[in-house]
């Protein structure tokens, strides 16, 4: 028999939307997910909530994770947290209240939101992928080159699409336009299924990224996920960021990698079955510090032995453009066990 707290729990699910946008109020909805900073409703992106359930129904609504922290649980313990209770039944009778209230439409688990839900699927995703084509002579090889990535391969995970549709956002101008030339990055597994891609809207000059108010977002399933530049391997760097894991490449050029594409989910990335180092390009904020202790703890108990690289910035790509490449390998190689140095840095 189904004990109240979880009866209640699962009835918060499906009104997550609504239930973070009463308790977690500084945070918003980015895709499928609320980001805030923590539990105590901090401005910031550490904390993600799901707010759907995945297509195969494994990753259900109401779950949290807070990657700098390591803290995850459900959407009692977010009211518990914010109300400050002492006592389960204190989370519960504020949870029946809550839901007493009326609750906004889109925000409950109707039709309408399931049918959403769908286009930021992995078959939608792939089928952004499929409509895209190479960067090469493209406004994403303008982009990226005036941030100092100049070696962009012919063929991997990035491509251009000219017309990519832009949602509005509540915080847009109602009349910012809604296609954008963008970077489509592929989402794979590890087996290169793509599972999900990640746009970032650019300028049509290819001088910086749009002028919209949420100018990268992903779609499908990320989970574990990641934007791979090269295949699984026993020595291998991720990060956060595209730019990032491209700035890194500059130096380790045959070094295999992965972006996360968010604190969050670079913590939650899987490991391959033949990983033995993991280097985590750190981002030198609370977010990054958080997602490398939960890497650390991971490998630990893997056995894959996680090692930092820092930036002497606040990003790899900030020490790219603004220290130079011959200082950014400096700084790499100084990080890197000797023999990853003689095996990857470039000569």
């Amino acid at each position: 028999m189904e004990s109240p707290a979880r009866a209640i729990a699962r009835q918060l699910a499906a009104h997550a939307q609504a239930v973070c946008a009463h308790y977690l109020s500084n945070g918003r909805r980015d895709g499928r997910y609320w980001l805030v900073g923590d539990v105590n409703n901090i401005a910031g992106r550490s904390l993600y909530v799901r707010l759907t359930a995945s297509a195969d129904g494994k990753r259900q609504p109401g779950k949290w994770t807070d990657a700098q922290s390591g803290e995850h649980g459900d959407l009692l313990d977010i009211i518990a947290a914010r109300c400050m209770h002492a006592t389960l039944r204190e989370t519960l009778d504020e949870a029946r209240q809550f839901l007493k209230q009326p609750l906004p439409e889109s925000a409950s688990g109707s039709v309408k939101s399931a049918a959403k839900a769908d286009t930021g699927s992995s078959e939608a995703a792939s089928r952004l992928w499929n409509a895209s084509k190479p960067v090469i002579g493209t406004v994403v090889q303008s982009y990226l080159q005036l941030r100092e990535l100049q070696d962009l391969p012919h063929r991997g995970p990035l491509r251009f699409h000219p017309r990519c549709y832009y949602r509005r956002s509540s915080d847009d101008a109602p009349d910012v336009r809604t296609e954008w030339p963008a970077m489509i990055a592929a989402i794979t597994d590890e087996a290169g299924t793509v599972t999900g891609v990640h746009r970032t809207w650019l300028d049509p000059a290819g001088v910086d990224k749009a002028t919209v108010t949420c100018p990268r977002r992903a779609m499908g399933n990320l989970l574990g996920n990641g934007v791979r530049f090269g295949p699984a391997a026993p020595v291998m760097v991720a990060g956060e960021g595209i730019e990032t894991i491209l700035s890194v490449r500059q130096i380790l050029v045959s070094m295999s990698a992965i972006a996360g594409l968010s604190a969050a989910h670079l913590a939650a990335i899987l490991f391959p079955h033949c990983l033995r180092r993991l280097y985590v390009a750190c981002d030198d904020d609370p977010a990054g510090t958080g997602a490398f202790a939960t890497l650390s703890e991971r490998g630990a108990s893997s056995g894959v032995e996680v090692l930092p690289l820092h930036p002497v910035l606040d990003d790899f790509n900030s020490d790219l453009r603004i220290l130079g490449r011959a200082q950014l390998a400096r700084t790499i190689s100084s990080q890197l066990e000797a023999a990853d140095a003689l095996a990857f840095l470039r000569r």
